[in-house]
């Protein structure tokens, strides 16, 4: 498959994104309550399209993989013309649970077909919340008569809370795009607070679009839009066994569909696609588990787009660094010192590095200034931090998000399980 063009991520500045209440034509979502592991809160969530949708998945690359990232694989390679509805529960990740977890997540499927009255291989599933335990089946029968009753357009709100575990706050995005004379929506809903790094990064993402694109097209994008946002966010290093992004094209509009995802209407959608996953992945961020700082770390002059990468994750994952941002520490040094231990070849004569509009390293020595480490600290202390890490040795540049590392994120998961 082609490959996305590198300027499909950059322009997505110029689309317009909304958090909040949105509704997809084609499309129904509903939210029920299984207490599995959750009591009195929504645990149980549902994407219904009205017709067979295109589809496409981004899955985790851990190779403890769940059962439902399993079962989703298997599906979208057969039938990925032919899905209606995504299920998806928290509490329980139904990972690492050997063959029986796999007949449970199918189980999960096939009692969720009957309720919402379609074929079983027309249903992915997923979860997310403790790795080990089995998924308990009857809680979930008993819920899902309220799921499909709780049906209608404008659910993605309540989707969302439905399927946090340590989030604080529900994530959404959408926005409107228009080609051919038509108008069409992207919109999705995102859970990940913690155990967030590249491939994929993020637990659970769902998106749907009236938009008419083919499985090839929407594949594409998926692909791209994907790398572009939740492979550029890292909260603790940590890949789940669980991460799955799922995206759904239902062509309710009177369009043709689209076929080339290099066509104006294929790349109008990419771009308002990856704008959607981007917000999403920025939310994630926002709500690391205790994060209290959001942090924006460029690396430019890199040598090629992955030694930039490189150089960035390894920066956002120190744990020197990223508790520095949580004590508003300006500590230059240990950026610096992350970004020469990353296995990439560089010139430390050639390094610069600023902090918002503070340039504090520059060719490869310290800046001197009477204010110079006020003014550093005071970037330090926002509550958004903007970091350029120069490497001065060529023209390729890569941008990763991250959050600082702070007491609160030891206290969430050393008790997670109790």
């Amino acid at each position: 498959m082609t490959l996305a063009p590198a300027e499909a991520g950059k322009s997505t500045r110029s689309v317009a994104v909304v958090r909040g209440a949105f509704q997809v034509p084609g499309f129904r979502v509903g939210t029920a309550s299984t207490g599995m592991r959750y009591r009195n809160r929504l645990d149980l969530a549902a994407v219904v399209s009205d017709h067979p949708v295109s589809a496409a998945g981004v899955f985790t690359r851990n190779r403890f993989a769940a059962a439902p990232v399993r079962l989703c694989r298997a599906r979208l390679e057969r039938h990925a013309a032919g899905i209606r509805a995504v299920v998806a529960n928290a509490g329980i990740a139904n990972a690492c649970t050997g063959e029986e977890g796999l007949r449970r997540a199918e189980s999960m499927a096939t009692l969720a077909a009957e309720a919402l009255g379609l074929q079983p291989e027309a249903v992915l599933v997923a979860s997310t919340g403790v790795i080990g335990p089995q998924i308990r089946l009857e809680p979930i029968r008993e819920a899902l008569p309220e799921l499909a009753r709780s049906l209608r357009p404008e659910g993605w709100e309540d989707a969302a809370s439905a399927i946090m575990t340590t989030d604080t706050r529900p994530k959404t995005a959408h926005t409107r795009l228009s080609f051919g004379g038509s108008e069409f929506t992207v919109g999705g809903i995102a859970k990940g607070s913690g155990m967030i790094a590249p491939d994929m990064a993020t637990l659970l993402a769902f998106v749907a679009t009236d938009a008419p694109m083919s499985v090839e097209v929407l594949r594409h994008w998926l692909r791209a839009g994907a790398e572009r946002s939740f492979n550029r966010i890292t909260v603790d290093g940590d890949t789940s066994t669980n991460d799955t992004l799922i995206a759904l094209a239902a062509a309710t509009a009177a369009y043709p569909v689209i076929r080339d995802p290099l066509s104006p209407e294929g790349r109008c959608f990419g771009e308002a696609l990856t704008a959607v996953l981007l917000d999403l992945a920025r939310q994630v961020i926002l709500d690391g588990e205790g994060a209290t700082k959001f942090v924006a770390l460029q690396v430019t002059g890199a040598p090629d787009a992955e030694s930039a990468k490189k150089v960035a994750f390894t920066v956002a994952n120190s744990p020197l660094v990223k508790t520095a941002f949580f004590g508003g520490d300006a500590n230059w040094g240990r950026i610096v010192a992350a970004a020469g231990r990353a296995g990439v070849p560089l010139d430390p004569d050639r390094v610069s590095l600023t902090f918002g509009n503070v340039c504090v390293f520059q060719n490869g020595a310290p800046l001197d200034g009477e204010d110079l480490e006020a003014r550093a600290t005071e970037v330090f202390r926002g509550k958004a931090i903007d970091i350029r890490l120069d490497l001065g040795v060529g023209t390729a540049e890569e941008t990763v998000y991250t959050c600082d590392l702070s007491y609160d994120y030891v206290k969430i998961n050393g008790a997670y399980r109790t």
